[in-house]
């Protein structure tokens, strides 16, 4: 029984298709869904501002970066990358350039 009421649950807060307005829709929804299926299309991915935990120097990185970027004045280690989105060394502190 507390299975079939989580599905239920599930259910009642799941919105359909059909209630959601094509034109204009939800932040959220938009977000969640992929690049090319957005009303307007635009990439996942960024540049932004990254700051060194050591001489607080800012640098310029790519957020899908297939390389380890490195501080311009303290060779530190500021992202390593990954399978997707390039991870960022702990302590060191981002922002996301304008567009």
């Amino acid at each position: 029984r507390a299975g079939l009421s989580l599905f239920v649950q599930r259910i009642a807060t799941m919105v359909l298709h059909s209630d959601i307005d094509l034109l204009n829709p939800p932040k959220e929804l938009d977000a969640r869904s992929h690049k090319r299926k957005r009303l307007v299309q635009r990439p996942n991915s960024f540049f932004m501002d990254v700051k060194c935990q050591g001489c607080f120097n800012i640098t310029t990185v790519f957020s899908h970066s297939q390389t380890v970027c490195l501080c311009g004045a303290c060779s530190a280690v500021l992202c390593t990358p990954t399978g997707g989105k390039a991870k960022l060394t702990e302590g060191t502190s981002f922002r996301r350039k304008a567009d």
